[in-house]
């Protein structure tokens, strides 16, 4: 099963060439995405779906990524994703690309001839989303507008251009000068006049108001959960968690604070000046200090640890305004570059400060890096079960990290608490803001209505969180299935093995074999804790 493991890996990095190349593997390196390819694509992950028979890990890890990959394709949100700085493939470019940094003379080939693509790729892009707007598959206006705004300010500003890097190079400059840049400039001129006069209205932002949407929704739902949970489920688990967490909230609050209710916790974080940065180098600053007593506290909750070490680096100034406030970007798997924890440095005194532990704990240990890297060194496993992107458990994980860090005795404070309950009340109303937007056809104000008066944060981080929900439908409600399923996991092995459990071992044991889907997971540790 190991060639048909390696055989879906290659499928996967023919789809997206640049994740080969932050991965660190070579051969690709001169690739952009060939956005003709999906029929071909969708053609192989079938093949590969049809040999993935059998009852092992490693098959059923095949068999989720085959079908994973053919969900991804038929929803098409490509054609329908133009604002979000990571999956949009045009501003997309501009994000990941400056992460690319060649280290040879080969590489640095390589390199131009991808930035060469750059035109042929955009046009490729215009094809695909002139024939979708004219089948009324069609993006939120405002997103569209969003869109435009950025390709603006990346025009504006050559000589900031995120592409250049930062040797100079004249071959380089040569083709952002006279072949990326108009590139862009020309594509852009194609969404002011094709696509923006087409967008949907604020009032219809979900997936069910677009041809095939609720079918699409549907299949999206399965492949970032991994679990035939319904939008009604779905939906009905949020409310209910929503409810309880804010009886933890304001029980917080209420010693903080002094204060009798969730709602008035929440206007006091929004309001005083004490729960903001002073500025970027305290974001950082505080964000290494975190990492640092994270570390030092780590061996005794797991008995394996990874060897790299985490990074702690600002988001680049260009990705500043449009991206999120903080991610992990993994290692290269040829340890060309570490796993780094990105914090966002942007208007710093209009950041809520009180989630800053909660983020780090999320984004690097125990959080993302200490899972990424640990199943990156399982050299014994198929690559694809080291680095398969399974959202509900990577981000299951990361979630369940920052309520183990309080377990570890992380948090400095109940400040901090508090703001590890606002996170969740921020990931229980992803649920229902996602399946109310594209299952239930509410507006756009609506979900902002429902996270500006439910959770703590501020007007422009509401604002941004419901288009990301806009431009990728499912993905959000992975975050919290994936933590309810990894605490339900250890509860019940617990339950069944009483002084015998050991939760080092479980920590070990669910992130030892790679990313899983829920029900292989579930399968790892019941075999486990009947032992």
């Amino acid at each position: 099963m190991t060639d048909l493991a390696d055989e879906m890996m290659d499928l996967l990095l023919d789809d997206e060439p640049l994740s080969a190349t932050l991965l660190g593997l070579p051969g690709r390196d001169h690739l952009l995405r060939d956005l003709g390819a999906d029929a071909e694509l969708r053609a192989r992950a079938e093949d590969v779906l049809r040999r993935a028979v059998g009852d092992d890990v490693t098959t059923a890890v095949v068999a989720n990524e085959a079908r994973s990959l053919i969900e991804k394709l038929d929803a098409g949100l490509v054609d329908l994703t133009f604002a979000d700085a990571w999956n949009s493939a045009a501003s997309g470019l501009l994000t990941i690309l400056p992460l690319v940094r060649p280290g040879d003379d080969a590489g640095r080939r390589d390199h131009l001839a991808r930035l060469a693509a750059v035109p042929d790729f955009l046009a490729r892009l215009e094809v695909r989303q002139r024939a979708a707007v004219t089948a009324g598959r069609v993006p939120l206006e405002r997103l569209a507008r969003k869109g435009i705004a950025f390709l603006d300010r990346y025009l504006a500003d050559p000589d900031g251009d995120p592409l250049r890097g930062a040797d100079p190079d004249p071959e380089r400059e040569r083709l952002l000068v006279e072949e990326v840049r108009p590139a862009f400039a020309a594509y852009r001129d194609f969404l002011v006049a094709e696509v923006l006069p087409r967008g949907r209205s604020d009032d219809r932002p979900g997936l069910c108001h677009l041809p095939g949407g609720e079918a699409a929704y549907t299949a999206l739902l399965r492949r970032f959960t991994t679990t035939a949970a319904t939008p009604a489920e779905l939906h009905r688990t949020g409310v209910e968690l929503m409810d309880r967490l804010e009886e933890e909230y304001r029980d917080l609050g209420f010693r903080v604070f002094g204060l009798d209710s969730a709602a008035a916790t929440r206007d006091r974080v929004r309001a005083d000046p004490a729960f903001r940065w002073r500025d970027a180098d305290e974001v950082v600053a505080a964000a290494k200090a975190t990492l640092d007593r994270a570390w030092l506290v780590a061996p005794r909750w797991f008995g394996t640890l990874p060897r790299g070490e985490c990074a702690v680096e600002r988001v680049p100034e260009a990705e500043q305004h449009h991206g999120p406030l903080a991610y992990y970007v993994d290692p290269a798997l040829d340890g060309s570059r570490p796993g780094t924890y990105y914090v966002n440095t942007r208007t710093p005194h209009e950041q809520d400060r009180t989630i800053g532990e909660s983020l780090a704990f999320h984004e690097s240990v125990p959080g993302h890096h200490l899972q990424i890297s640990l199943a990156q060194e399982r050299g014994d496993l198929p690559l694809l079960r080291r680095t398969a992107l399974i959202d509900v458990y990577i981000e299951g994980w990361g979630l369940y990290a920052e309520r183990l860090a309080d377990e570890m005795g992380l948090y400095t404070d109940d400040v901090a608490r508090l703001g590890m309950v606002s996170q969740d009340l921020v990931r229980a109303a992803r649920l229902v803001v996602d399946t109310g937007m594209h299952a239930f056809g509410w507006s756009r104000a609506k979900a902002v209505d429902y996270l500006s008066t439910r959770t703590a944060m501020p007007d422009d981080d509401v604002e941004s969180q419901v288009d990301r929900f806009v431009e990728t439908p499912g993905q959000a409600l992975a975050y919290m299935v994936g933590r309810l399923e990894i605490q339900r996991l250890r509860d019940e092995a617990a339950a069944r093995m009483g002084d015998r459990f050991d939760l080092r071992a479980f920590h070990d044991l669910v992130l030892g074999g790679g990313p899983l889907p829920m029900a292989v997971l579930a399968g790892v540790v019941e075999r486990w804790s009947a032992g």
